[in-house]
Protein backbone atom coordinates (compact mmCIF):
# COMPACT_ATOMS: atom_id res chain seq x y z
CA UNK A 1 0.00 0.00 0.00
CA UNK A 2 2.68 2.46 0.83
CA UNK A 3 4.51 1.93 -2.84
CA UNK A 4 0.77 2.43 -4.22
CA UNK A 5 1.17 5.98 -2.43
CA UNK A 6 4.04 6.86 -3.35
CA UNK A 7 3.68 5.53 -7.16
CA UNK A 8 0.67 8.26 -7.36
CA UNK A 9 3.06 10.90 -5.37
CA UNK A 10 5.73 10.41 -8.04
CA UNK A 11 3.16 10.16 -11.42
CA UNK A 12 0.90 13.80 -10.18
CA UNK A 13 4.25 15.75 -9.44
CA UNK A 14 4.15 15.53 -5.43
CA UNK A 15 7.67 15.20 -5.28
CA UNK A 16 11.20 17.32 -4.49
CA UNK A 17 14.25 16.71 -6.20
CA UNK A 18 17.41 17.36 -4.97
CA UNK A 19 20.76 17.29 -6.72
CA UNK A 20 24.13 18.34 -5.27
CA UNK A 21 27.24 18.19 -7.08
CA UNK A 22 29.89 17.14 -4.56
CA UNK A 23 33.75 17.18 -4.89
CA UNK A 24 33.88 13.61 -5.81
CA UNK A 25 30.00 12.42 -5.99
CA UNK A 26 27.40 13.55 -7.65
CA UNK A 27 24.29 12.75 -5.95
CA UNK A 28 20.24 13.43 -6.41
CA UNK A 29 18.10 12.80 -4.19
CA UNK A 30 14.13 12.11 -4.26
CA UNK A 31 11.84 12.87 -1.65
CA UNK A 32 8.07 12.39 -1.14
CA UNK A 33 4.90 14.15 0.68
CA UNK A 34 6.59 13.15 3.92
CA UNK A 35 9.77 14.69 3.22
CA UNK A 36 11.30 11.44 3.05
CA UNK A 37 13.95 10.10 0.70
CA UNK A 38 12.13 8.06 -1.59
CA UNK A 39 14.63 7.11 -4.17
CA UNK A 40 18.51 8.39 -5.18
CA UNK A 41 20.81 8.49 -8.25
CA UNK A 42 24.58 8.96 -8.18
CA UNK A 43 27.42 9.77 -10.36
CA UNK A 44 31.57 9.79 -8.81
CA UNK A 45 34.02 11.94 -10.33
CA UNK A 46 37.08 13.77 -9.48
CA UNK A 47 38.78 17.25 -9.63
CA UNK A 48 41.82 17.84 -12.09
CA UNK A 49 44.77 19.37 -11.61
CA UNK A 50 45.33 21.55 -14.38
CA UNK A 51 47.64 24.31 -15.56
CA UNK A 52 48.12 25.06 -11.99
CA UNK A 53 44.39 24.84 -10.61
CA UNK A 54 42.43 22.44 -9.27
CA UNK A 55 39.26 22.02 -11.61
CA UNK A 56 36.36 20.19 -13.49
CA UNK A 57 35.40 20.35 -17.22
CA UNK A 58 31.95 21.38 -17.64
CA UNK A 59 31.79 18.83 -19.77
CA UNK A 60 32.42 16.59 -16.99
CA UNK A 61 29.53 18.69 -15.34
CA UNK A 62 26.80 17.21 -17.69
CA UNK A 63 28.17 14.03 -18.03
CA UNK A 64 27.50 13.50 -14.16
CA UNK A 65 24.38 15.17 -13.50
CA UNK A 66 23.07 12.92 -16.66
CA UNK A 67 24.51 9.56 -15.30
CA UNK A 68 23.30 10.98 -12.00
CA UNK A 69 19.62 11.56 -12.83
CA UNK A 70 19.47 8.86 -15.07
CA UNK A 71 20.30 6.39 -12.51
CA UNK A 72 17.80 8.62 -10.20
CA UNK A 73 14.97 7.57 -12.61
CA UNK A 74 16.16 4.00 -13.20
CA UNK A 75 15.58 3.78 -8.94
CA UNK A 76 12.19 5.06 -9.43
CA UNK A 77 10.89 3.04 -12.07
CA UNK A 78 12.72 -0.10 -10.54
CA UNK A 79 11.03 0.91 -7.17
CA UNK A 80 8.01 2.24 -7.82
CA UNK A 81 6.78 0.93 -11.41
CA UNK A 82 6.54 4.21 -12.97
CA UNK A 83 8.47 6.63 -15.57
CA UNK A 84 10.12 10.10 -13.56
CA UNK A 85 8.00 12.61 -16.05
CA UNK A 86 7.32 15.59 -13.99
CA UNK A 87 8.58 16.92 -10.25
CA UNK A 88 6.90 19.03 -7.81
CA UNK A 89 10.25 20.98 -6.83
CA UNK A 90 13.68 21.00 -7.85
CA UNK A 91 16.75 22.55 -6.46
CA UNK A 92 20.46 21.99 -7.61
CA UNK A 93 23.69 22.82 -5.46
CA UNK A 94 27.13 22.32 -5.33
CA UNK A 95 30.58 22.71 -3.67
CA UNK A 96 30.77 26.76 -3.10
CA UNK A 97 32.88 29.41 -3.64
CA UNK A 98 35.82 29.22 -7.11
CA UNK A 99 35.36 30.76 -10.05
CA UNK A 100 33.72 30.11 -12.91
CA UNK A 101 33.38 33.37 -15.72
CA UNK A 102 31.03 34.00 -18.92
CA UNK A 103 31.27 36.19 -22.37
CA UNK A 104 27.99 38.09 -23.25
CA UNK A 105 27.47 35.33 -25.14
CA UNK A 106 27.93 32.85 -23.02
CA UNK A 107 31.06 31.37 -23.68
CA UNK A 108 33.69 30.06 -21.00
CA UNK A 109 36.40 32.71 -20.16
CA UNK A 110 38.45 30.90 -18.30
CA UNK A 111 38.78 27.37 -16.37
CA UNK A 112 36.54 26.48 -13.44
CA UNK A 113 38.86 27.52 -10.69
CA UNK A 114 37.50 25.20 -7.60
CA UNK A 115 36.74 26.33 -3.77
CA UNK A 116 40.24 23.91 -3.38
CA UNK A 117 42.50 26.78 -4.87
CA UNK A 118 44.82 28.29 -3.01
CA UNK A 119 46.20 30.46 -5.03
CA UNK A 120 44.53 33.94 -4.58
CA UNK A 121 46.44 35.10 -0.98
CA UNK A 122 47.85 38.55 -2.59
CA UNK A 123 43.42 39.25 -3.72
CA UNK A 124 42.53 37.87 -0.32
CA UNK A 125 44.40 39.87 1.73
CA UNK A 126 44.00 42.93 0.02
CA UNK A 127 40.09 42.68 0.30
CA UNK A 128 39.98 41.57 3.76
CA UNK A 129 41.74 44.74 4.59
CA UNK A 130 40.03 46.97 2.02
CA UNK A 131 36.59 45.73 3.57
CA UNK A 132 37.53 45.32 7.28
CA UNK A 133 35.66 41.92 6.39
CA UNK A 134 37.17 38.30 6.45
CA UNK A 135 37.66 37.82 2.26
CA UNK A 136 38.89 33.59 2.24
CA UNK A 137 41.15 32.62 -1.14
CA UNK A 138 38.35 30.27 -1.98
CA UNK A 139 35.25 33.18 -2.15
CA UNK A 140 34.55 34.26 -6.03
CA UNK A 141 35.69 37.98 -5.43
CA UNK A 142 39.40 36.68 -4.51
CA UNK A 143 39.41 34.65 -7.81
CA UNK A 144 38.36 37.47 -9.68
CA UNK A 145 40.42 40.35 -8.03
CA UNK A 146 43.82 37.94 -8.59
CA UNK A 147 42.90 37.13 -12.15
CA UNK A 148 42.39 40.49 -12.39
CA UNK A 149 45.98 41.12 -10.16
CA UNK A 150 47.59 38.60 -12.62
CA UNK A 151 46.52 40.65 -15.54
CA UNK A 152 44.50 37.82 -17.25
CA UNK A 153 42.95 39.68 -20.16
CA UNK A 154 39.65 37.63 -19.64
CA UNK A 155 38.54 39.94 -16.73
CA UNK A 156 38.11 42.41 -19.41
CA UNK A 157 35.20 40.92 -21.14
CA UNK A 158 33.17 39.16 -17.72
CA UNK A 159 29.36 39.65 -18.42
CA UNK A 160 28.31 36.77 -15.94
CA UNK A 161 30.70 35.52 -12.38
CA UNK A 162 29.14 32.64 -11.12
CA UNK A 163 29.53 29.07 -8.76
CA UNK A 164 28.89 25.90 -10.04
CA UNK A 165 25.38 26.14 -8.35
CA UNK A 166 24.43 29.04 -10.32
CA UNK A 167 25.88 27.62 -13.89
CA UNK A 168 24.09 24.46 -13.86
CA UNK A 169 20.79 26.53 -12.70
CA UNK A 170 21.08 29.26 -15.21
CA UNK A 171 21.48 26.02 -17.88
CA UNK A 172 18.53 23.93 -16.52
CA UNK A 173 16.01 27.46 -16.27
CA UNK A 174 17.97 31.23 -18.03
CA UNK A 175 18.04 32.82 -14.43
CA UNK A 176 21.20 34.08 -13.36
CA UNK A 177 20.41 33.64 -9.60
CA UNK A 178 21.62 32.73 -6.55
CA UNK A 179 20.27 31.80 -2.85
CA UNK A 180 21.55 33.98 -0.30
CA UNK A 181 23.62 31.56 1.28
CA UNK A 182 25.67 30.45 -1.95
CA UNK A 183 25.77 34.12 -2.65
CA UNK A 184 27.45 34.59 0.73
CA UNK A 185 30.27 32.60 -0.55
CA UNK A 186 30.82 34.79 -3.75
CA UNK A 187 30.89 38.49 -1.90
CA UNK A 188 29.85 39.74 1.54
CA UNK A 189 26.03 40.13 2.09
CA UNK A 190 23.90 42.67 3.87
CA UNK A 191 21.76 40.03 6.17
CA UNK A 192 19.11 42.84 6.44
CA UNK A 193 18.68 43.40 3.00
CA UNK A 194 19.31 39.66 1.72
CA UNK A 195 21.54 41.17 -0.42
CA UNK A 196 25.54 42.05 -1.53
CA UNK A 197 26.81 44.41 1.82
CA UNK A 198 26.41 47.74 -1.00
CA UNK A 199 29.23 49.79 0.40
CA UNK A 200 31.82 47.11 -0.38
CA UNK A 201 30.32 46.10 -3.75
CA UNK A 202 30.86 50.60 -4.17
CA UNK A 203 34.56 49.94 -2.85
CA UNK A 204 35.09 47.13 -5.56
CA UNK A 205 33.23 49.10 -7.84
CA UNK A 206 36.13 51.90 -7.68
CA UNK A 207 38.51 49.10 -8.46
CA UNK A 208 37.04 48.37 -11.44
CA UNK A 209 36.26 52.15 -12.23
CA UNK A 210 39.91 52.94 -11.33
CA UNK A 211 41.67 50.14 -13.69
CA UNK A 212 39.41 50.71 -16.86
CA UNK A 213 36.81 47.95 -16.60
CA UNK A 214 33.36 48.65 -18.42
CA UNK A 215 31.52 46.47 -16.00
CA UNK A 216 30.35 46.91 -11.79
CA UNK A 217 30.15 44.07 -9.85
CA UNK A 218 26.32 44.31 -9.91
CA UNK A 219 26.68 44.07 -13.45
CA UNK A 220 28.19 40.19 -13.32
CA UNK A 221 27.58 38.62 -10.29
CA UNK A 222 23.83 36.62 -9.99
CA UNK A 223 20.62 37.55 -8.49
CA UNK A 224 20.35 37.24 -4.60
CA UNK A 225 17.36 35.30 -3.57
CA UNK A 226 16.40 34.03 -0.22
CA UNK A 227 15.09 30.47 0.58
CA UNK A 228 11.95 29.77 -0.96
CA UNK A 229 12.26 32.64 -3.35
CA UNK A 230 11.06 31.93 -6.97
CA UNK A 231 14.09 31.27 -9.14
CA UNK A 232 12.38 29.88 -12.79
CA UNK A 233 11.11 26.77 -14.02
CA UNK A 234 12.82 24.27 -15.88
CA UNK A 235 12.76 24.92 -19.30
CA UNK A 236 12.72 22.29 -22.86
CA UNK A 237 16.35 22.64 -22.78
CA UNK A 238 16.83 22.41 -19.32
CA UNK A 239 14.97 19.58 -19.74
CA UNK A 240 16.78 17.79 -22.07
CA UNK A 241 20.23 18.29 -20.38
CA UNK A 242 19.04 16.77 -17.22
CA UNK A 243 17.17 14.21 -19.09
CA UNK A 244 18.06 14.13 -22.89
CA UNK A 245 15.36 10.87 -23.35
CA UNK A 246 12.82 13.40 -23.13
CA UNK A 247 10.98 11.49 -20.41
CA UNK A 248 11.00 14.37 -17.80
CA UNK A 249 9.02 17.50 -18.78
CA UNK A 250 9.84 20.86 -18.60
CA UNK A 251 7.88 23.55 -15.99
CA UNK A 252 9.17 22.00 -12.86
CA UNK A 253 9.67 25.29 -10.47
CA UNK A 254 12.85 25.66 -9.28
CA UNK A 255 14.11 27.05 -5.74
CA UNK A 256 16.98 29.18 -5.55
CA UNK A 257 20.75 27.28 -6.10
CA UNK A 258 22.62 26.66 -2.55
CA UNK A 259 25.87 25.82 -1.79
CA UNK A 260 26.54 22.70 0.03
CA UNK A 261 27.15 25.22 3.29
CA UNK A 262 23.29 26.15 3.15
CA UNK A 263 21.91 22.51 2.36
CA UNK A 264 24.09 21.24 5.20
CA UNK A 265 21.86 23.28 7.44
CA UNK A 266 18.94 22.34 5.91
CA UNK A 267 19.32 18.77 6.12
CA UNK A 268 20.71 19.43 10.09
CA UNK A 269 17.47 21.69 11.02
CA UNK A 270 20.66 23.96 11.64
CA UNK A 271 19.27 27.09 10.71
CA UNK A 272 18.55 29.06 14.04
CA UNK A 273 20.90 30.66 16.56
CA UNK A 274 22.70 28.81 18.93
CA UNK A 275 22.56 25.51 16.16
CA UNK A 276 25.36 24.20 14.35
CA UNK A 277 26.37 21.37 11.81
CA UNK A 278 29.77 19.71 11.23
CA UNK A 279 30.15 18.43 7.40
CA UNK A 280 32.61 16.14 7.14
CA UNK A 281 33.37 14.47 3.69
CA UNK A 282 36.37 15.51 1.24
CA UNK A 283 36.53 18.66 2.69
CA UNK A 284 35.42 19.24 6.62
CA UNK A 285 33.36 22.64 7.80
CA UNK A 286 31.42 23.33 10.80
CA UNK A 287 29.10 26.69 10.85
CA UNK A 288 27.34 28.07 13.73
CA UNK A 289 24.59 30.33 13.69
CA UNK A 290 25.23 33.48 15.36
CA UNK A 291 23.18 35.55 18.43
CA UNK A 292 25.41 38.51 17.63
CA UNK A 293 27.71 39.51 15.36
CA UNK A 294 31.93 38.79 15.89
CA UNK A 295 33.32 41.64 17.37
CA UNK A 296 36.21 41.51 15.22
CA UNK A 297 37.63 39.94 12.16
CA UNK A 298 39.09 36.60 12.17
CA UNK A 299 40.82 35.46 9.02
CA UNK A 300 40.09 31.75 9.94
CA UNK A 301 36.44 32.34 10.38
CA UNK A 302 34.16 33.16 7.33
CA UNK A 303 31.01 34.93 7.66
CA UNK A 304 28.48 33.29 5.45
CA UNK A 305 24.32 33.10 5.75
CA UNK A 306 22.03 30.49 6.25
CA UNK A 307 19.26 30.31 2.90
CA UNK A 308 17.15 32.40 4.51
CA UNK A 309 19.86 35.06 5.13
CA UNK A 310 20.69 34.62 9.14
CA UNK A 311 24.22 35.45 10.17
CA UNK A 312 26.84 32.69 9.95
CA UNK A 313 30.09 31.54 11.45
CA UNK A 314 32.44 28.89 9.47
CA UNK A 315 35.47 27.28 9.84
CA UNK A 316 35.89 25.44 6.64
CA UNK A 317 38.82 23.26 5.89
CA UNK A 318 40.19 22.03 2.58
CA UNK A 319 40.65 18.30 3.68
CA UNK A 320 39.19 15.83 5.93
CA UNK A 321 38.79 12.04 4.58
CA UNK A 322 40.99 12.40 1.43
CA UNK A 323 43.91 11.09 2.93
CA UNK A 324 41.87 8.74 5.57
CA UNK A 325 40.36 7.54 2.28
CA UNK A 326 43.92 6.81 1.07
CA UNK A 327 44.90 4.70 3.79
CA UNK A 328 41.59 2.39 3.73
CA UNK A 329 42.07 1.93 0.56
CA UNK A 330 45.89 0.83 0.71
CA UNK A 331 44.52 -1.93 3.63
CA UNK A 332 41.84 -2.94 1.42
CA UNK A 333 44.83 -3.76 -1.46
CA UNK A 334 46.77 -5.48 1.06
CA UNK A 335 43.92 -7.67 2.71
CA UNK A 336 43.09 -8.77 -1.17
CA UNK A 337 46.93 -9.36 -2.01
CA UNK A 338 46.72 -11.96 1.01
CA UNK A 339 44.09 -13.81 -0.66
CA UNK A 340 41.11 -12.02 2.26
CA UNK A 341 39.79 -8.99 0.44
CA UNK A 342 37.32 -7.55 2.61
CA UNK A 343 34.23 -5.61 0.89
CA UNK A 344 33.96 -1.77 1.31
CA UNK A 345 31.74 -0.56 3.78
CA UNK A 346 33.15 -3.74 5.69
CA UNK A 347 36.49 -2.43 5.39
CA UNK A 348 35.74 0.67 6.85
CA UNK A 349 33.57 -0.36 9.84
CA UNK A 350 36.66 -2.70 10.60
CA UNK A 351 39.39 0.22 10.58
CA UNK A 352 37.06 2.88 12.11
CA UNK A 353 36.09 0.19 15.16
CA UNK A 354 39.54 -0.07 15.08
CA UNK A 355 40.53 3.50 16.06
CA UNK A 356 38.17 3.43 19.23
CA UNK A 357 40.83 0.57 20.52
CA UNK A 358 44.10 2.61 20.26
CA UNK A 359 45.49 5.24 23.14
CA UNK A 360 43.45 8.70 23.56
CA UNK A 361 46.72 10.79 22.37
CA UNK A 362 47.17 7.86 19.58
CA UNK A 363 50.55 7.35 22.04
CA UNK A 364 52.51 10.14 20.17
CA UNK A 365 51.56 9.08 16.66
CA UNK A 366 51.23 12.80 14.59
CA UNK A 367 49.33 12.65 11.52
CA UNK A 368 48.65 15.74 8.81
CA UNK A 369 46.05 14.95 5.70
CA UNK A 370 46.55 18.02 4.01
CA UNK A 371 45.97 17.36 0.23
CA UNK A 372 46.10 21.21 -0.26
CA UNK A 373 47.07 24.23 1.52
CA UNK A 374 44.90 24.95 4.69
CA UNK A 375 44.89 28.90 5.45
CA UNK A 376 43.16 27.84 9.06
CA UNK A 377 46.52 26.46 9.69
CA UNK A 378 48.59 28.56 7.67
CA UNK A 379 49.88 26.04 5.71
CA UNK A 380 50.18 27.32 1.83
CA UNK A 381 50.56 23.61 0.49
CA UNK A 382 49.75 20.63 1.63
CA UNK A 383 51.18 17.20 1.77
CA UNK A 384 50.05 14.04 3.87
CA UNK A 385 52.38 13.18 6.28
CA UNK A 386 52.57 10.99 9.46
CA UNK A 387 55.35 11.36 11.76
CA UNK A 388 56.41 9.66 15.03
CA UNK A 389 59.10 9.05 17.40
CA UNK A 390 61.67 5.93 17.46
CA UNK A 391 59.94 4.58 21.02
CA UNK A 392 56.45 5.56 19.64
CA UNK A 393 53.98 1.96 19.86
CA UNK A 394 52.79 1.92 16.27
CA UNK A 395 49.88 -0.05 16.42
CA UNK A 396 46.57 -0.25 14.24
CA UNK A 397 44.24 1.27 16.48
CA UNK A 398 46.71 4.39 16.98
CA UNK A 399 47.54 4.77 13.71
CA UNK A 400 43.82 5.02 12.67
CA UNK A 401 43.03 6.83 15.50
CA UNK A 402 45.54 9.04 14.29
CA UNK A 403 44.13 9.09 11.00
CA UNK A 404 40.92 10.19 12.23
CA UNK A 405 42.42 12.67 14.45
CA UNK A 406 43.74 14.42 11.32
CA UNK A 407 40.61 15.11 9.65
CA UNK A 408 39.73 16.93 12.67
CA UNK A 409 42.66 18.92 13.74
CA UNK A 410 42.36 22.03 11.53
CA UNK A 411 39.07 22.39 12.23
CA UNK A 412 39.36 22.38 16.09
CA UNK A 413 42.12 25.23 15.49
CA UNK A 414 39.42 27.13 13.81
CA UNK A 415 36.45 26.36 16.66
CA UNK A 416 38.57 27.43 19.37
CA UNK A 417 38.63 31.03 18.29
CA UNK A 418 34.61 30.94 18.53
CA UNK A 419 34.63 29.34 21.64
CA UNK A 420 37.71 30.59 23.34
CA UNK A 421 37.61 34.33 21.68
CA UNK A 422 33.82 35.08 21.18
CA UNK A 423 32.07 32.52 23.45
CA UNK A 424 29.85 31.56 21.12
CA UNK A 425 27.57 28.73 22.57
CA UNK A 426 26.19 25.66 21.04
CA UNK A 427 23.77 23.58 22.27
CA UNK A 428 24.52 20.78 20.16
CA UNK A 429 26.24 20.09 16.60
CA UNK A 430 24.61 18.13 13.94
CA UNK A 431 26.77 15.88 12.27
CA UNK A 432 26.94 14.68 8.78
CA UNK A 433 28.77 13.57 5.93
CA UNK A 434 31.19 10.41 5.06
CA UNK A 435 33.21 10.80 8.50
CA UNK A 436 29.76 10.08 10.41
CA UNK A 437 28.83 6.78 8.48
CA UNK A 438 30.22 4.05 10.96
CA UNK A 439 28.10 4.59 13.72
CA UNK A 440 29.30 6.12 17.16
CA UNK A 441 32.73 6.55 15.88
CA UNK A 442 33.44 9.51 13.90
CA UNK A 443 30.49 11.34 16.03
CA UNK A 444 32.28 9.85 19.24
CA UNK A 445 35.70 11.58 18.36
CA UNK A 446 34.47 14.52 16.99
CA UNK A 447 32.09 15.28 20.26
CA UNK A 448 35.88 14.80 22.44
CA UNK A 449 37.72 16.66 19.61
CA UNK A 450 35.53 20.34 19.71
CA UNK A 451 34.30 19.56 23.69
CA UNK A 452 30.32 20.01 22.12
CA UNK A 453 27.83 17.49 22.04
CA UNK A 454 27.69 15.91 18.39
CA UNK A 455 24.22 14.60 17.35
CA UNK A 456 23.96 12.59 13.85
CA UNK A 457 20.64 12.08 12.50
CA UNK A 458 19.14 8.82 10.82
CA UNK A 459 19.03 11.03 7.80
CA UNK A 460 22.35 11.96 7.93
CA UNK A 461 23.36 9.68 5.52
CA UNK A 462 21.35 11.45 2.80
CA UNK A 463 23.31 14.97 3.67
CA UNK A 464 23.71 18.09 1.14
CA UNK A 465 20.91 16.26 -1.49
CA UNK A 466 18.25 15.85 0.95
CA UNK A 467 18.57 19.12 2.35
CA UNK A 468 18.50 20.61 -1.02
CA UNK A 469 15.32 19.09 -1.91
CA UNK A 470 13.63 20.28 1.33
CA UNK A 471 14.62 23.54 0.54
CA UNK A 472 13.39 22.95 -2.74
CA UNK A 473 10.35 21.95 -1.02
CA UNK A 474 10.11 25.02 1.00
CA UNK A 475 9.54 26.77 -1.79
CA UNK A 476 6.65 25.13 -2.79
CA UNK A 477 5.06 23.96 0.26
CA UNK A 478 5.26 26.86 2.57
CA UNK A 479 2.39 28.70 4.08
CA UNK A 480 2.22 32.52 4.26
CA UNK A 481 4.76 34.11 6.73
CA UNK A 482 6.31 30.44 8.01
CA UNK A 483 10.00 31.13 8.07
CA UNK A 484 12.32 28.09 6.67
CA UNK A 485 12.88 27.38 10.62
CA UNK A 486 9.54 26.97 11.53
CA UNK A 487 9.18 24.55 8.34
CA UNK A 488 12.05 22.09 9.05
CA UNK A 489 10.79 21.81 12.62
CA UNK A 490 7.61 21.55 12.04
CA UNK A 491 7.12 19.80 8.74
CA UNK A 492 10.78 17.45 8.99
CA UNK A 493 11.86 17.36 12.11
CA UNK A 494 9.55 17.16 14.51
CA UNK A 495 9.72 13.49 14.70
CA UNK A 496 13.46 12.78 13.75
CA UNK A 497 15.18 10.42 14.91
CA UNK A 498 19.20 10.12 15.87
CA UNK A 499 21.34 9.75 18.64
CA UNK A 500 23.37 12.28 20.55
CA UNK A 501 26.86 11.80 21.99
CA UNK A 502 28.38 13.83 25.28
CA UNK A 503 32.38 14.40 24.82
CA UNK A 504 34.16 11.85 26.21
CA UNK A 505 36.58 13.19 28.67
CA UNK A 506 39.53 11.00 27.75
CA UNK A 507 39.07 11.58 24.41
CA UNK A 508 38.90 15.38 24.71
CA UNK A 509 41.98 14.99 26.84
CA UNK A 510 44.18 12.93 24.39
CA UNK A 511 42.86 15.04 21.68
CA UNK A 512 44.13 18.17 23.22
CA UNK A 513 47.57 16.24 23.91
CA UNK A 514 47.33 15.26 20.18
CA UNK A 515 46.90 19.16 19.48
CA UNK A 516 49.57 20.04 21.40
CA UNK A 517 52.14 17.51 19.00
CA UNK A 518 50.13 18.87 15.78
CA UNK A 519 50.67 22.48 16.19
CA UNK A 520 54.62 21.91 17.05
CA UNK A 521 54.98 19.29 13.79
CA UNK A 522 53.24 22.34 12.02
CA UNK A 523 57.10 23.76 10.53
CA UNK A 524 57.59 19.77 9.84
CA UNK A 525 54.59 19.48 7.66
CA UNK A 526 55.28 22.96 6.02
CA UNK A 527 59.20 22.02 5.40
CA UNK A 528 57.81 18.67 3.51
CA UNK A 529 55.06 20.20 1.69
CA UNK A 530 57.64 22.51 0.36
CA UNK A 531 60.47 20.07 -0.48
CA UNK A 532 57.88 17.60 -2.30
CA UNK A 533 56.71 20.57 -4.45
CA UNK A 534 60.15 21.25 -4.98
Amino acid sequence: MEKEKISAAIREGRTALGMELGSTRIKAVLIGPYHTPIASGAHDWENRFENGYWTYHLDDVWAGIQHAFADLAADVQSQYGVPLTTLGALGVSAMMHGYLPFAADGAQLAAFRTWRNTTTAQAADALTARFGFNIPQRWSIAHLYQAMLNGEAHTKNIAFLTTLAGYVHWQLTGEKVLGVGEASGMFPIDSAACDYNAAMCDSFNAILQQEGYAYTLQNILPRVLPAGGAAGTLTEAGACLLDPTGTLQPGVPLCPPEGDAGTGMAATNSVSPRTGNVSAGTSVFAMAVLEKPLSRVYPEIDMVTTPDGAPVAMVHCNTCTSDLDAWVRLFGEMAAAAGAPVEKSALYELLYQKALTGEADCGGIVSFNCYAGEPVSGLADGCPLTARAADVSLTLGNFMRAQLYAAMATLRIGMDILFEKEQVALETLFGHGGLFKTKGVGQRLMAGALGVPVAVLKTAGEGGPWGMALLAAYSQERTPGQTLGDFLQTAVFAQAEGERMEPDSADAAGFNTFMARYKACLPAERAAAAAVKG
